[in-house]
């Protein structure tokens, strides 16, 4: 009857407090197949280590029985003390030095939900930050992510450019070069002609010109 009270208590209690730094609960949440196990702890950080740890769970909704649940209580002296509707076969708690362990063993889909550690102090209750407990039969599988085809680098081979010796000039371009020397030589021919008669005939009106 004690223990039920006290999982009736609690169960009214809980809502109203929120998860404090003081107890340190892992993990946040985690999720396992059924009939598998897992192991919930519970640290407490204050220099003067707490004699009794309670363990409750709120089942997960749409659960029937969505209620807060008095699982166990860990007392330093008298050890492992059950709640009447837990399932002590499925329930271990151990301490280690300042670490309280909840290891749940054979689980259902039916026990997933919030679970949370608990101390009583005078006169307040202090919480931990809960875990979130899912166990599924099947565990989803990660996706794996899409390989991105890179395209294939096309490869540039470096062809060196072989320079072919060609002849500088061609024959037309020669015969063109050959006709504008020739131009230019019968120009320079006309001009110094064309130069000397002047000077001549200056000459020849000078002679004239001084008789």
């Amino acid at each position: 009857m004690l223990l039920r009270g006290l999982g009736l208590f609690l169960a009214a209690q809980l809502a109203a407090f929120h998860g404090s730094s003081v107890l340190h609960q892992t993990p946040t949440n985690t999720q396992i197949q059924t009939n598998q196990t897992v192991n919930l702890s519970c640290e407490t950080k204050s220099s003067t280590s707490h004699s009794r740890i309670y363990w409750l769970r709120q089942r997960q909704a749409p659960s029937i029985d969505s209620r807060h649940e008095f699982l166990v209580v860990w007392d330093r002296n008298k050890g492992a003390l059950y709640g009447q509707e837990a399932e002590k076969e499925k329930l271990n708690v151990s301490q280690e030095g300042t670490r309280f362990n909840l290891t749940l063993t054979n689980m259902k889909p039916s026990d997933s939900g919030f679970y949370f550690c608990m101390t009583i102090g005078n006169p307040e209750l202090t919480f931990g930050k809960g875990t979130l407990l899912s166990v599924v039969d099947v565990l989803p599988t990660t996706a794996q992510p899409t390989k991105r085809t890179t395209p294939k680098k096309r490869i540039c081979r470096n062809t060196s450019l072989v320079t072919r010796k060609r002849p500088l000039c061609g024959p037309l371009t020669l015969g063109l070069l050959l006709a504008g020397v020739l131009i230019l030589l019968v120009s320079l021919g006309v001009a110094i002609h064309l130069y000397c008669r002047r000077r001549r005939a200056r000459l020849h009106f000078m002679k004239q010109f001084y008789k």
